[in-house]
């Protein structure tokens, strides 16, 4: 038997969960493309929930670290150029990142009885995400690039630009309407919190 690791049956069920979603993902189908027994899996996880949830920890967490990444790195050329450009990696992030593809379509449509445990993995990732925009807001207030006095109103605002981004990404069929929406959201966006 070779030495199959958690990490390859979790890769397996990522490609499973996200074409299939949940009830279409076959644990028999997820060990086949692992190379192992369907049993094997029972060695590493409680149970399709355990392998699930772990999956989803993961998409997670390889999301949060590309949006910590793209502000530590790449958000130091002022407001309107960072925020601007994150939108544009959220994109590309979606287009090439399995993990995120996996994690928009399990938190728009959840197992119905792992629903809340999905729920509080998304308020958690929000909270982390605005954190983290709130900071860069502050900055970008202090500095005079943005018109608003409290960080909060256009750090929301930006969560909603990116939250319906990502709707119009997960449904969305045709590339020129992405384009037009995004240049819509982002011109109404930016007129709001840009000094006059």
């Amino acid at each position: 038997m070779n030495n199959i690791k958690s990490e390859d049956i979790k890769e397996a069920a990522l490609k499973y969960f996200t074409i299939h979603g949940y009830e279409g993902a076959s644990l028999a189908l997820i060990a086949d493309d692992a190379g192992i027994k369907k049993q094997s899996i029972y060695s590493h996880f409680k149970g399709k929930d355990d392998l699930f949830l772990q999956v989803l920890s993961d998409a997670k967490e390889t999301e949060l670290q590309a949006v910590e990444e793209y502000f530590n790195k790449y958000a130091s050329g002022g407001a309107k150029q960072s925020l601007h450009g994150f939108l544009l990696f959220l994109i590309n992030l979606f287009q090439e990142n399995e993990h995120l593809r996996f994690w928009l379509r399990m938190t728009f449509f959840p197992p119905a009885h792992l629903a809340e445990m999905v729920e509080e993995d998304v308020i958690d990732m929000e909270k982390r995400i605005y954190a983290l925009l709130y900071e860069k807001f502050q900055g970008w207030i202090t500095a005079g690039e943005i018109e608003q006095q409290d960080a909060n109103i256009p750090a929301r605002a930006f969560l909603g630009v990116t939250d319906s981004l990502m709707i119009e990404l997960t449904y969305g069929k045709e590339e020129h309407s992405l384009k037009n929406k995004l240049n819509a959201f982002w011109t109404v966006y930016w007129r709001g919190i840009s000094v006059r």
